[in-house]
């Protein structure tokens, strides 16, 4: 080793973390993510990702869409593209969004990197060190792990099975102000909601956008699973609603493939301008190359037809999970019963901590996420969230009956102790 080398080297900082911002302390891995290199081996029946499943997509044609696209269209579609969103996507967004009720124009919609980025860059110009953002109770942990980031204080608000509860609403915003703190949006997710796969029930949805309007406070509509219902379509979105204090978020990860991340944001006029801004300043432009993909697969495709297989596929895996549960859980377990979407919020008997319990679950070869991943205030320790979206049926009963049989192990135990 050269003298040089040797001095640039012992001349580093031993603790790289003094020279990083004050926010990158909000910057922890997500306990999904931490669950990815066990949940992946082929060993284990992983009942914790949130994967699509793509068994049912037509390859071949996504193929045959893809080699049109770049041979008629290649010198747009490997070119750089509009900062908001191609025109023809963005028109064609709005003929998605039309099957949920809402009525929106191109103009006013902006296509992001999955709806990911748009909960990013929402959070990017509205939050400020300090201020609060109120979320069911449980909520989605990618969401969760962004407003930490941004320095948010999360304010749960229970819900149930019809949804988060408007008089805990009214209550949670009465004592956040009392306190002195800023409310900057309600967050929320209506449709088969992550983690609990409850649907909000229509009434609930015009009382709750009465209350976030009295209250000035924003509402933020996230729907990536809106059109996965398996009975019967979805009620309509909040936005159909609310067009001026609604910002909605949606994806074509769950309806069509999640490799393309490919999703958008509709927002009220007056916040276009400030989201389109923050979206450059981020990326420049989304991807041109996948805008176009998704576009041709919509303007050529039996794009519809699609997301029925998808959904027919997803409810005959609902439907094994429930048969198992009721047939392998433990007496006083309880669990969720979701009409679309990909998760079963499961609550276990008083003793049981789920966190602690992963290793043993893991020896028997089965993962799923615990309920403190998708709490902000370290609740859900006698909670779990159970993906179906992903295995086969036969490994789903697998997984739960392997589960089943570690809890009810657990339940011996400590009634010995």
């Amino acid at each position: 080793m050269s003298e040089e080398i040797s001095r640039v080297r012992t001349g580093l900082p031993q603790n790289l973390t003094e020279r990083f911002a004050h926010r990158a302390a909000m910057m922890k891995p997500s306990e999904i993510r931490s669950l990815f290199a066990v949940a992946s081996r082929p060993d284990i029946v992983s009942l914790a990702g949130g994967m699509p499943n793509l068994s049912a997509f037509p390859m071949e044609m996504m193929a045959t869409v893809i080699e049109k696209l770049v041979r008629e269209n290649g010198q747009e579609a490997l070119q750089y593209g509009s900062g908001q969103g191609h025109p023809k996507l963005r028109a064609q967004i709005c003929d998605v969004m039309a099957l949920e009720g809402i009525s929106a124009h191109p103009d006013d919609v902006i296509v992001t990197t999955g709806s990911q980025q748009a909960l990013d860059l929402i959070s990017r110009i509205f939050i400020d060190p300090g201020d609060v953002v109120l979320a069911e109770a449980p909520s989605y942990v990618g969401a969760l792990g962004t407003f930490s980031q941004y320095e948010a204080q999360v304010v749960h608000v229970a819900m149930d099975n019809d949804g988060l509860i408007p008089q805990a609403l009214r209550e949670a915003i009465s004592t956040t102000r009392a306190s002195g703190r800023k409310i900057k949006f309600l967050y929320l997710i209506p449709n088969y909601q992550n983690p609990a796969g409850v649907l909000l029930s229509p009434e609930r949805r015009t009382e709750i956008l009465e209350i976030c309007n009295k209250e000035k406070i924003f509402v933020v509509e996230d729907n990536p699973y809106g059109l996965l219902g398996f009975d019967r379509p979805s009620p309509d979105a909040m936005r159909a609603e609310d067009s001026e204090n609604v910002i909605y978020l949606g994806s074509f990860s769950k309806t069509i493939a999640p490799g393309f991340r490919v999703g958008w944001a509709l927002v009220p006029q007056a916040l276009k301008e400030k989201l389109v801004i923050a979206l450059e300043s981020s990326v420049l432009c989304p991807s041109n190359f996948t805008q176009l993909a998704i576009s041709s697969y919509l303007s050529d495709q039996p794009w519809r037809d699609q997301i029925a297989s998808f959904t027919q596929l997803y409810k005959v895996r609902r439907d094994a999970m429930l048969e198992s549960l009721e047939k392998y859980f433990p007496k006083g377990a309880t669990w969720t019963k979701p009409g679309g979407g990909f998760y079963v919020w499961a609550t276990l008997p008083e003793g049981i901590d789920t966190k602690a319990l992963m290793p043993k679950a893991i020896v028997g070869k089965v993962a799923y996420v615990p309920g403190t991943a998708f709490y902000a205030d370290g609740f859900g320790t006698r909670e779990m969230r159970l993906s179906y979206c992903y295995p086969t049926p036969e490994r789903i009963r697998d997984g739960i009956k392997s589960l089943g049989h570690v809890l009810e192990t657990e339940l011996k135990v400590r009634e010995l102790n």
